[in-house]
């Protein structure tokens, strides 16, 4: 299946959107060759009335009325889901012990309506755990056919590096995506995010993906919630450095060379680089998905990159 290299991201999917908002956002990404579909069995858990089912609901309601299936690429999670009923922190997480990622898989594909999953993914690391059994469930589900490829989320390169040798002893299939916090400005070393359980792309995780051609990275939060173009939305004082300052100025100066968005640029810029990158984009309007779609017409040439890349 050939698609558009750009996944959408569905947290609001079910709360802070209907179904008629969810259909009609669906509907003109598919229309425009857009296939990856990214959620979790958990999303949107953190809101006051959501349970985390709401997401894969909302989904599964779209590929059941549309019955188009096969020409979607569905990305799903296990592992960040509380077990304590209300708890809107990760401290009950069910983890990824096998018997937890048997039963969560069961339940995504339940609410999803399929009977696969083309890319299933540890939402979170679980150290409690032993590699091999993490791994070892997610064989039992390949084998069984219930998932496609597997992935990693939220881990950092030396980890993600022990899991593959892991799978490659144990003969089972290997991480082959891995889903990050990434997007062009880059916040302070050392910082601590504010968002509980958000992981950043680092440079020996850069490092490694340029080395193993068979890994891609799925980008999340790649417009910074709306903050490279929303006053509304300051952007976070984890960014607050002179290489924000610099970024920032230049990515304006192209955007406006070009005649397209700050965001356009930045997204353009994930999507071209060494790394096989999927930028993961969450839109709650048409209007913010039209803008998304219009990054993939932008081809950054090698003096704007190089202008970019010297900035941050």
């Amino acid at each position: 299946m050939t698609h558009i290299p750009l996944a959408l991201g569905t947290i609001p999917f079910g709360t802070v959107l209907d179904d008629r908002a969810v259909f009609a956002i669906l509907d003109r990404f598919a229309e425009a060759g857009g296939a990856l579909l990214d959620t979790a069995n958990n999303y949107p858990f953190w809101n006051e009335g959501a349970t985390g089912d709401e997401s894969e609901l909302a989904i599964g309601r779209w590929l059941a009325a549309r019955g188009n299936r096969d020409r979607v690429v569905l990305s799903t999670k296990c592992g960040g889901r509380p077990t304590v009923p209300g708890d809107r922190t990760l401290d009950s997480a069910e983890g990824l012990s096998a018997t937890a990622i048997a039963a969560a898989a069961e339940g995504s594909l339940r609410r999803l309506g399929v009977d696969h999953v083309d890319v299933y993914w540890a939402h979170i690391e679980d150290r409690s755990v032993p590699l091999e059994e993490t791994l070892g469930a997610f064989a039992e589900l390949a084998r069984a056919g219930k998932v496609r490829e597997i992935g990693a989320s939220n881990v950092p390169a030396w980890r993600l590096e022990r899991a593959r040798a892991t799978s490659r002893a144990g003969g089972w299939p290997l991480y082959t995506n891995v889903q990050l916090r990434h997007t062009y400005l880059r916040p302070r070393p050392g910082v601590r995010l504010p968002e509980s359980g958000h992981v950043l792309v680092q440079d020996d995780m850069l490092d490694y993906l340029r080395s193993e051609p068979g890994l891609t990275l799925w980008a999340y939060n790649t417009l910074m919630f709306g903050a490279y173009t929303r006053e509304d939305r300051p952007i976070q004082e984890i960014y607050d450095h002179p290489g924000t300052t610099r970024g920032l100025a230049v990515l304006r100066e192209i955007a406006g060379e070009l005649g397209v968005t700050v965001n356009q640029v930045v997204l353009a810029w994930l999507i071209g680089g060494d790394v096989t990158t999927v930028p993961i984009v969450g839109v709650s309007s048409i209007a913010q998905l039209e803008e998304a779609l219009g990054a993939l017409d932008l081809k950054l040439d090698g003096e704007h990159r190089a202008r970019l890349d010297a900035a941050r």
